[in-house]
């Protein structure tokens, strides 16, 4: 039998009503919603919440994107642009990025068992909601609800397991809202990296409740790149537009605000702030961040642990080598252009995980095409890990020996 894989990311393209099907109507009526909108000048649409623009994006990315894997020559050869939001490609063009009956098809003729998906614009509006968060908390509750319509979070005859979106801001909510998608059959949520609110850690034991909730359940909690806030945060500071579209942030922005900074950022906070240490069980993944940032994060945690004494973590001493918290409870997906061998001898073969980002733009082709970096060059046991059993064992499903027995 050929080694299944199981996709560690992989992304819906949304419709308009996305994240008001389910929302209730006095968030619209109060102009609190999150909408696309078209005119005859601009009919590819563009995102707002009220009538505020979500910068994140020029225009709606599921109306102007490029093919599968278009991006790969730029990203491993610097060739050509790297603008994803520079095609004449619909999301109607790949009907699989459409409809669950069409994807699932279509992963079985693919040799991919199952995938973890995340949304497309979905992950660029909370940023700009923060300043409204009951209709923050009701534009997810109703983009949650919308995914399990029209995508479901996932069972043997749909093995797509969707990753409902959560933010920490308010702790009633997060925790209802959680135990809601669970109770729907969610394997994995999704949050937000960066900081909560713009003011707190996500390891701030005020959030505590979340987290040992996920750990109880067995469920990873997923950080996805999307619009962390750092632009905001960091970009003003040195003189440069707070809040500039993706495609059009600057040298500047692209090493400070998007990507690397606010993973990187997160996964210290959580480890620093001692979460590990107050909820051992908890697995977290960061998905489409690459793996670049990796290496001199752990030899950064590690030499500024042996500078600190026992006053000098906010929430508790971590007593290990942070590095060692870190390889235990965080998987990582790497980018295919970044050095994969060199990411799992740093971590070890059991906390890599491959994602082909399908379909957008910056991935694979095609989900396999993954294979290409690790066959011939890592064992069977290492292989058979990183391209399906770490994704499958993390949210309690088959190893791929236990699928071909």
């Amino acid at each position: 039998m050929t080694l299944p894989m199981f996709d560690a990311d992989q992304h819906y393209y949304e419709p308009d009503d996305a994240f008001t099907r389910y929302l209730p109507a006095r968030f619209i009526e109060e102009n609190r919603a999150v909408r696309v909108i078209r005119t005859t000048d601009r009919p590819q649409g563009r995102l707002f919440f009220g009538d505020q623009k979500i910068t994140f994006y020029g225009v709606n990315p599921v109306e102007a994107t490029k093919e599968p894997g278009a991006l790969l020559k730029y990203f491993k050869t610097a060739a050509g642009t790297g603008n994803a939001v520079a095609g004449n490609v619909k999301a109607d063009d790949i009907p699989e990025s459409r409809s669950r009956e069409l994807r699932v098809k279509w992963m079985r003729e693919q040799g991919v068992s199952g995938t973890l998906m995340f949304p497309t614009f979905g992950v660029g509006v909370e940023h700009q909601l923060q300043a409204d968060v009951e209709a923050l908390n009701a534009a997810l509750t109703a983009f949650n609800r919308w995914m399990e319509d029209d995508w479901g979070f996932g069972s043997p005859d749909s093995p797509i397991y969707c990753a409902p979106m959560l933010n920490l801001t308010d702790m009633a909510w997060a925790v209802a809202e959680l135990e809601r998608v669970l109770d729907a059959g969610a394997r994995v949520v999704h949050l937000r990296p960066g900081p909560v609110a713009g003011t707190r850690s996500p390891a701030d034991p005020a959030h505590d409740a979340f987290w040992a909730r996920c750990a109880e359940a067995g469920v990873p909690v997923d950080f996805h790149l999307g619009n962390s806030g750092e632009s905001a945060y960091y970009s003003a500071l040195w003189g440069e537009s707070p809040n500039p579209p993706n495609h059009r942030f600057s040298p500047f922005q692209r090493v400070t605000s998007f990507g690397e900074r606010a993973i990187s950022d997160t996964l210290l906070a959580l480890v620093t702030h001692n979460l590990f240490g107050r909820i051992p069980d908890l697995k977290v993944m960061s998905i489409e961040h690459g793996c670049e940032w990796v290496g001199p994060l752990l030899k950064k945690m590690d030499r500024a642990a042996r500078m600190c004494g026992p006053r000098d973590w906010p929430f508790g001493a971590v007593t290990e080598r942070p590095r060692e918290v870190f390889k235990r409870h965080v998987l990582v997906s790497p980018f295919p252009e970044d050095n994969i061998l060199g990411l799992i001898e740093l971590l070890g073969d059991d906390a890599v995980v491959a994602g082909s980002d399908w379909p957008h733009p910056e991935g694979e082709v095609v989900p396999r095409d993954f294979f290409a970096h690790l066959e011939g060059r890592v064992g069977d046991e290492t292989l058979r890990k990183v391209m399906h059993d770490n994704t499958a064992k993390v949210l309690g499903l088959q190893t791929a020996d236990a699928l071909s027995s």
